[in-house]
């Protein structure tokens, strides 16, 4: 036990100290990729200008990461909210056992594997197959792999999640080639049998948390476990078709699937195996380590449950001892803000819906499940909704408000934590107008949460635990990145092109276009012709100029308009004949000729007419690669 604060003497607030967590909702970079700059937040520029400010880190070893290249997520922001201090945490734990062997020389190591080598029964692998380090890493799995082909483990079994998420959305393939060249470099030995016989997307398949859907951790045990699923002949396969089937989903989404050889699943899970859950992060590792573990487990029929050695990585709820064995020792996380408050006799109210809820209570309280005293804390969860969290980008932050101010209006409570979760659980989708929805759907119910702490005299400590809204394109990382980056750049160059020739069109000038683009900028003094002074040619073009700017708008939320991209496409070949006819004649020729009129004016060319048909195919190939990215 801690020992009780001293009250100050200079700071006595009259209600509530707030820390207010907006998942998610970092500081970007104000542009394209930023959600949070490109929602409408009045109550977020507010507090941007008139409240006490500073930018905190949230990343790498500033909240106890291996290094500074590693992303920060919600369980170290909370565990380092939560303790006022930063542990070691389980990617950098992990790290350092493997790196020193130390987790080969522990019993659990050689509790799982011994039996298995002497019995020449399997070795099963599961968890998420990706290079994120949020849950897992895939080097801390071909450590392991590797050393259990040192140790005599003849036969292995491989059940990766795809990630698509602490990742680029549909990098699975990188991942599983990887790890199916280990494998196969290992079964160059004519003694060993290395696999991957089962696998799927992390949330279509085993990796559920705060049980808020159950039915996840159902179609991983069926999987992994009972090998029934879709079958195919790779886990390559499987993955390849799934895209084709449905086009855009990210690898988070893809259903399971099970591998098959000779018309049977590459590698069930039977009596006398074990089985090693390799994520490192504890809550989408606790339901399947329940279903494993649990005697008495009934949240889904398990059909038959095998005899087998479970471990998981780390020891993943340290007051339930979930799972009972496990490689390498959590962080010991004591002394933290809720202990020293319950401690002072202060009550607490701790508010969150489901998605998020673990993380205002289990990993802000060091990683400790339940009360540290009932008598003083109050903890509500606000059940998440059961969707794509896309389809509902407001998610439950207005009911997490309702319910705080209830509490509030309820009963006197000294110190108060709430998770709104929408810019971290919308943003993972990669749905940028979705995650603008969710940043401005927070915002709005921080405003009334404002309102109510005014009222009451309390004080708000508004902050996030990471960033993830404020960059929805992971520039610099993956070459898809860039292409996301050029797919805008170009809907909004489109939308300008196509709005400029049709002006041209119907008789706008030049001097008219730039006068009209100056008066979008604000720019009054400088323009020559307003839409009153014009003639009718004149303020027809304002109006096309005008659909232009919006079609911009609509194309930046990822609107698609074929016909346009299309008309974009003759546009440009036509500029390109302008051009050439410029190279040609050497003079003033007019910088636009329509295909017709140039092959009319130079058909007895044939070294301009090769350029003309190669400047074609070229501007068409640009514009099938970007239509294709839509």
């Amino acid at each position: 036990m801690v020992d009780a604060l001293k009250k100050s003497q200079t700071i006595r607030p009259k209600g509530p100290v707030f820390v207010i967590v907006l998942d998610g909702i970092g500081e970007g970079r104000r542009d394209e990729s930023d959600a949070v700059f490109l929602a409408r937040t009045p109550v977020f520029d507010m507090l941007d200008k008139e409240a006490v400010k500073t930018h905190l880190f949230a990343h790498g070893t500033h909240v106890g990461m291996p290094s500074d290249a590693d992303m920060g997520n919600s369980e170290v922001g909370h565990n380092a909210l939560g303790a006022g201090r930063v542990f070691a945490q389980g990617a950098r734990l992990v790290e350092e056992a493997v790196q020193s062997g130390r987790i080969f020389d522990g019993e659990t190591w050689k509790w799982l594997v011994d039996p298995v080598v002497a019995n020449k029964k399997t070795l099963h692998f599961i968890g998420l197959l990706s290079d994120g380090n949020v849950h897992s890493h895939i080097d801390h799995l071909i450590a392991m792999i590797e050393r259990a082909d040192k140790d005599g483990v003849e036969s292995l079994c491989v059940h990766p999640l795809l990630d698509g998420r602490d990742v680029g959305a549909t990098t699975a393939l990188v991942y599983v080639e990887k790890l199916e060249n280990s494998l196969a470099a290992i079964n160059a030995n004519p003694n060993r049998d290395y696999r991957i016989a089962s696998g799927g997307g992390r949330m279509i398949t085993t990796m559920d948390r705060y049980e808020a859907d159950w039915r996840i951790v159902e179609r991983g045990w069926k999987a992994h476990v009972l090998g029934q699923a879709r079958n195919f002949a790779s886990a390559t396969e499987a993955i390849e078709t799934f895209r084709k089937e449905e086009d855009g989903i990210s690898d988070q989404n893809l259903p399971p699937f099970v591998v098959v050889r000779n018309g049977k699943p590459a590698g069930t899970i039977e009596d006398g195996d074990s089985v090693i859950f390799f994520n490192f992060r504890g809550d989408r590792a606790i339901e399947i380590s329940r279903a494993f573990d649990d005697d008495a487990f009934d949240k889904f029929d398990r059909i038959r449950r095998p005899n087998v050695r479970y471990a998981g990585m780390m020891e993943y709820d340290g007051d339930a001892h979930i799972p009972s064995h496990y490689l390498v020792a959590p962080p010991a996380i004591d002394r933290t803000m809720g202990e020293y408050l319950c401690a002072s006799g202060e009550h607490i109210l701790a508010a969150a819906e489901t998605q998020k809820f673990g993380h205002v209570t289990y990993f802000w309280n060091g990683n400790r499940s339940g009360y540290f005293d009932e008598a003083l804390e109050k903890y509500i969860e606000v059940e998440s909704d059961r969707v794509e969290f896309s389809q509902r980008p407001w998610m439950k932050c207005a009911e997490v408000t309702d319910a705080v101010i209830e509490a509030l209006d309820a009963n006197h409570y000294d110190f108060v934590r709430i998770n709104y979760a929408n810019g971290d659980m919308v943003g993972h989708t990669g749905d940028l107008e979705a995650t603008i929805i969710a940043v401005e759907a927070v915002n709005l119910a921080l405003g009334r949460l404002l309102e109510k702490i005014r009222a009451i005299g309390g004080i708000a400590i508004i902050t996030a635990d990471h960033g993830n809204a404020d960059e929805m394109y992971q520039y610099n990382k993956k070459i898809k990145a860039y292409l996301f980056y050029l797919k805008n750049a170009y809907k909004r160059f489109v939308g300008s092109i196509i709005c400029l020739q049709l002006a041209r069109a119907i008789g706008g000038t030049m001097k008219k276009i730039a006068n009209f683009f100056k008066w979008l900028g604000n720019d009054i003094k400088d323009i020559g012709v307003t839409f009153a002074e014009g003639d009718w040619k004149t303020r027809l073009s304002f109006v096309i100029m005008g659909f232009g700017s919006f079609a911009r708008k609509l194309y930046a939320r990822g609107v698609s308009f074929l016909a346009l991209e299309i008309l974009f496409i003759y546009y440009m070949v036509s500029f390109g004949g302008g051009y050439l006819a410029k190279f040609a004649t050497l003079g003033d020729t007019e910088t636009h000729m329509d295909p017709k009129t140039f092959l009319t004016v130079y058909g007895d060319n044939s070294f301009l007419i090769l350029l003309y048909g190669l400047l074609t195919i070229i501007f068409i190939l640009l514009f099938v690669l970007l239509w294709r990215m839509n």
